[in-house]
């Protein structure tokens, strides 16, 4: 298995980049947010990959990131989910994005991804809330039971209920509260800063 590629930049195109490596070169499906498309063609560039073997295929995926790496190769362990399809969540969300959308239940976030409908979302939220953690307020990380905690406390807790009430749904909310960083804010303010992270 191939663990990382380190090499030059020999072209980069829409998912895909290939990396000359001692004059062989590795075509490299990669996220659309991916860092190596940063990198002018001709500059060195490091992935971290895996390699999926078909019967009728040999696909290498890369990554910027041991982050992203883990998150792919929990995403394909997820039943129904293959290589493209985690390829495509990676694409449409960060790390850390894809961390809440999971740890906080919020299925819909999931489904800004091509070709991931409402159960494939709520397969993968389900199948992976207890391998990921998401950023707390103050940078540091939650599992998904501290995250619960942290957010049913005082105001946070509060304005969840409040933005349940309004019609969104329990994951959309605490997400949305996930990106408020202050911690002693009334109840009100955490509604107003929640909703603007929700337009």
């Amino acid at each position: 298995m191939i663990g990382f590629l380190r090499g030059i930049l020999a072209e980069k195109g829409d998912g895909y980049i290939v990396i000359d490596v001692n004059g062989v070169g590795y075509l490299v499906s990669v996220p659309a947010n991916s860092a190596a498309y940063l990198n002018a063609e001709g500059e060195e560039v490091l992935v971290h990959t895996s390699m999926i073997v078909r019967e009728d295929e040999m696909s290498l995926y890369g990554f910027s990131g041991k982050g992203e790496l883990d998150a792919f190769k929990k995403l394909i362990g997820v039943s129904g989910v293959g290589p493209k399809a985690a390829l495509a969540i990676l694409s449409a969300l960060t790390l850390d994005q894809l961390k809440q959308a999971i740890v906080f239940e919020d299925a819909k976030a999931l489904q800004r991804a091509n070709g991931i409908g409402k159960k494939s979302a709520e397969r993968i939220v389900l199948e992976l809330k207890d391998k990921f953690t998401a950023a707390a307020p103050d940078g540091s990380y939650l599992d998904a039971g501290a995250a619960d905690v942290a957010m049913d406390q005082g105001g946070r807790g509060e304005a969840i209920s409040a933005l349940v009430a309004l019609g969104y749904s329990r994951g959309e909310a605490a997400s949305a509260l996930a990106s408020v960083p202050d911690n002693d804010l009334t109840t009100e303010e955490y509604i107003k800063r929640a909703l603007k992270n929700l337009f």
